[in-house]
């Protein structure tokens, strides 16, 4: 045993054993799981077998296609908006403007959201967007100029406060991916940059953004991920997951509406292996698009 226990070989296995496990346990046997359940019509202690009724029964399902689209809209906004954003603010940040304590100072302030819990920024930006003349948001509007705006019940308006939170809670988060891939880039390069002529702008597009293209990869990759499965922050805004003509359901939701709300958990299941196909599908289209499986040359 104590041979075997010191051995070089199986030192590796061992050391990575807890993680196997884990895997297991909270994914591969979950995951296996929901795809058998997709197939089944789950009662209290009993499974019947009914084939693919459950994604024939979500083909046709009105709801399930609205929420599908509420999600991918809510994800491609939060892509064009938490990617140049915080982009720009890292860029700033890491250039000669300011002094260092301002910008620690500054990192700190917007890293803070993503420490803050999901419910209690639903709750505050509930009442923010309330639709009394006392709410922030409509305070706001009475100084432009137009009065109290009912943002929760409108569906674009409703959309909007979304991508607030998003914009609070994961700008600071992103800018600091962001700003750890600048500060990795040599300054030789930068350096040689100047030495050439080229201006802040320039170095900017030819030097910065060709090496932050791994760290613009994650970044995407993630963010694909969070705007897809996003539902707690939609079910605290709407305080439920039943918002006005289903405008802030979404994939997630649906999913728990089905199987938890009305214990619906074989097309519950059914749902969440269209949301894991879809997201499997855009990002490995997206990292075969971007070169990231490509073998770089020897």
């Amino acid at each position: 045993m104590r041979q075997l226990l010191y051995s070089k070989r199986l030192a590796p296995y061992l050391f990575i054993l807890p993680f196997l496990v884990t895997l297991a346990v909270f994914w591969v046997v979950p995951l296996s799981r929901s795809f058998v359940m997709s197939t089944q019509e789950v009662l209290y202690g009993q499974a019947t077998f009914i084939g693919l009724a459950n994604y024939e029964r979500l083909w046709g399902d009105r709801i399930f296609w609205q929420a599908l689209f509420n999600s991918v809209r809510y994800m491609v906004l939060t892509l064009v908006l938490l990617i140049p954003i915080p982009l720009a603010l890292a860029a700033l940040v890491n250039s000669s403007i300011g002094s260092a304590r301002i910008k620690g100072f500054f990192k700190a302030s917007m890293f803070v959201p993503a420490l803050t819990s999901v419910v209690v920024a639903g709750i505050v930006f509930r009442l923010i967007f309330a639709e009394s003349d006392s709410a922030m948001m409509n305070q706001v509007a009475e100084f432009f100029g137009f009065g109290p705006v009912r943002w929760l019940r409108g569906d674009l308006t409703g959309l909007a406060a979304l991508l607030a939170i998003a914009l609070w809670r994961w700008t600071g988060v992103n800018m600091m991916y962001f700003l750890a891939g600048m500060q990795a880039i040599p300054s030789e390069y930068y350096e040689a940059a100047s030495i050439d002529g080229a201006g802040k702008v320039r170095q900017f597009f030819h030097i910065t953004l060709p090496n932050l293209r791994p760290t613009i990869v994650y970044v995407v990759t993630i963010s694909v991920y969070g705007g897809l499965a996003m539902f707690l922050e939609s079910f605290m805004l709407y305080a439920g997951n039943n918002s006005p003509n289903n405008q802030g359901l979404t994939v997630v939701g649906y999913l728990y509406r089905k199987g938890i709300e009305e214990n619906d958990l074989g097309f519950a299941s059914a749902v969440g292996v269209v949301l894991l196909v879809l997201v499997m599908a855009i990002n490995v289209s997206y990292l075969t698009a971007s070169g990231t499986f490509k073998k770089e040359a020897a």
